[in-house]
């Protein structure tokens, strides 16, 4: 019988999946059947190249507002939100498993592609189809899980056919795990450009990635510390006594990646904080001669770009309207260690000395504070008085002056000056007040920011890539696994997959190993790369970081605001002083950040419910 099944498919002249990925989101302008379709290896390529384009979940590059649920930024509107959306990155999208089902039944027996091909794109498929069940599992816990099956409604069929219950969460990872594996089985060990598409390793990657997910959410999401987070059919809550196995599993595949992959973690030019800032910088954004990067959404110009640098640009060197967006919260940035830190204070939050307002502690140049940090803080962050695209990035908040043996603060508004022609805040800002496109705290995102000319305007944007794995990631699954499954303070394994991270990095080795340790690696690591939440949430963390209490440092929202020392006679006159701000206190981000048991599970949907009665809710609902 002629098979009825239409696709979506895009003109041949816009397919280049062999040479890159700028076609992903082009727009269908044809429908074909499943015949015409997999009669032709052009279309077949072209179906394979949508399914990617429809897979950019979660926190990504193109969506930058949402970055602001996390302790990692704000933007410069004023905001009163409190409790973490739990329907944030939300994702349940039966359609696209549907259309990866239909896929695969298609080119089984397809005659247009040979053998080799075939075999290549149903690993693809099957890869991508466990991404999106991963990308489900990890907001929603256990789903429906089809498997091969296509649901097709017609008028007047029993439709409790079509009406699957969800999955246990722990099936949901065994699913995903096992289709990795299989799905590796098929495809190439080669790297693609700009790593856009699946190969060998990339489903590794999710297979260490989705076992460690599941092996840490038996290990802290338990019955006695979170007693209301699981269901009775265990939809929600994963065994205690499966996290051991979870573990083998995730450092088996991520030191298959380590050992033999062709990535490797890249090293700076020459020991220098300098060389080893602008290494991490390119390790994470730079196409040409990267090792690091494994998977990503990539971005190509003409017509497949974002406008991520537009916006987020320092207004000082704009290229377009629409700049400023983004500021970086002090409780990111000093997470970045001092290079002197003792043992203990490794793998903790240290604050900046800065003195007090009233005694303040001087500096000759701004950058000297951050100079004395883990150089992956001025490779992931514009700090005041750095460079970006060899342009002095000036923030000043005002100046500091010093009038009968006091000190106090003096600002104004954006590019004014004093009467002896002295700037007293910057075009930059850091300022509060009603101003738009204004930095907030001191701090701008260097990640991601494309110095590529013209990167930065309307009608060109950036071609800067979404990374989703890096060859870091594989090191520090290892380490943690390692650690977890040793639980020795003192792993010799654990201590050297994470110390590489760290050497590469220009930061000193760790001589001992705990949980605090692994999660501080992973936040400074992968900083704005869509990690940060859902580490917390496979730790169970986020509520205990992110209390609501206004008083509680990790769930305030800070800034570090650079002034200019005004002084006449003063030895201190015309250095810079670093005084610490709160955003709730200047009105700006007006409630601490909260996070309670209720925001870890997204919620069902009554409408998925009404379509499906078999599906139950997630606690607190």
């Amino acid at each position: 019988m002629k098979k009825k099944y239409l696709y979506a498919v895009m003109t041949a002249t816009m397919l280049s999946l062999g040479s890159c990925s700028g076609f992903l989101d082009t727009k269908p302008d044809t429908l074909l059947t499943q015949d015409q379709t997999f009669g032709d290896p052009t279309l077949v390529k072209s179906v394979l190249a949508n399914f990617y384009g429809r897979v950019t979940i979660g926190q990504r590059i193109d969506d930058w507002d949402q970055w602001t649920m996390l302790d990692e930024v704000i933007h410069f509107d004023t905001n009163s939100d409190e409790n973490v959306n739990r329907n944030k990155w939300r994702t349940y999208d039966y359609t696209l498993v549907h259309d990866l089902n239909q896929f695969l039944a298609g080119i089984k027996p397809s005659n247009a592609v040979d053998d080799a091909t075939k075999t290549a794109y149903i690993g693809e498929v099957r890869y991508i189809r466990a991404w999106l069940y991963f990308c489900m599992g990890r907001t929603l816990g256990g789903v429906p899980i089809i498997n091969d099956e296509i649901f097709n409604y017609t008028p007047g069929m029993d439709i409790t056919t079509l009406q699957i219950p969800r999955s246990t969460e722990a099936d949901l990872y065994d699913y995903v795990i096992s289709e990795c594996q299989e799905a590796a089985k098929m495809l190439t060990k080669d790297t693609n450009k700009n790593s856009a598409r699946a190969n060998y390793w990339v489903a590794k990657m999710l297979e260490a990635r989705a076992a460690l997910t599941a092996a840490s959410l038996a290990t802290y999401n338990t019955a006695e510390a979170h007693p209301q987070l699981r269901t009775s059919g265990g939809e929600v809550g994963i065994p205690f006594s499966k996290a051991q196995e979870y573990y083998k599993i995730a450092l088996a595949a991520a030191k298959d990646v380590i050992e033999n992959g062709p990535y490797k973690l890249m090293l700076a030019s020459e020991q220098t904080h300098k060389a080893y800032a602008d290494n991490f910088y390119k390790a994470v954004c730079q196409k040409d001669g990267n090792t690091e990067v494994i998977w990503c959404r990539d971005y190509v110009s003409p017509g497949q770009t974002h406008q991520f640098t537009k916006g987020n640009l320092p207004k000082s060197i704009e290229q377009d309207t629409g700049s400023d967006r983004l500021s970086v919260l002090l409780n990111l940035v000093e997470a970045f260690e001092p290079l002197n830190a003792t043992e203990e204070q490794k793998g903790t939050s240290i604050p900046f000395e800065i003195g007090t307002p009233e005694n303040p502690k001087f500096f000759a140049e701004p950058t000297e504070l951050f100079m004395e940090r883990d150089p992956r803080l001025m490779g992931s962050i514009i700090v005041p008085g750095a460079t970006f695209d060899s342009k002095v990035i000036e923030l000043q908040a005002g100046q500091l002056r010093k009038e009968n043996g006091l000190w106090s603060e003096v600002t104004g508004a954006r590019n004014s000056y004093d009467e002896d022609g002295r700037l007293i805040t910057a075009n930059n800002g850091p300022f509060g007040g009603n101003d738009r496109e204004i930095n907030r705290t001191g701090f701008y995102v260097r990640k991601y920011l494309d110095a590529t000319p013209s990167a930065g305007t309307i009608g060109r944007g950036s071609e800067m890539w979404n990374v989703y794995f890096r060859i870091a990631e594989a090191y520090l699954i290892a380490s943690e696994a390692s650690w977890e499954l040793s639980r020795d303070n003192t792993d010799t394994d654990a201590l050297k997959y994470i110390n590489a991270v760290r050497n590469r990095a220009g930061i000193s080795s760790l001589n001992t190993i705990d949980h605090e340790k692994i999660m501080h690696e992973y936040r400074v690591e992968f900083a704005f790369e869509g990690n940060r939440w859902w580490d917390l949430k496979r730790w169970m963390e986020a509520s205990k970081i992110w209390t609501g209490e206004p008083t509680a440092r990790t769930s305030q929202r800070l800034g570090l605001w650079p002034f200019k020392v005004v002084a006449s006679g003063d030895p201190n006159d015309g250095k810079w002083v670093f005084i610490e701000k709160d955003m709730q206190k200047l009105d700006l981000w007006r409630r601490p950040l909260k996070c309670t048991d209720a925001q870890y599970y997204s919620e069902i949907d009554n409408g998925w419910i009404n379509n499906n009665p078999k599906l139950v809710k997630n606690p607190y609902q």
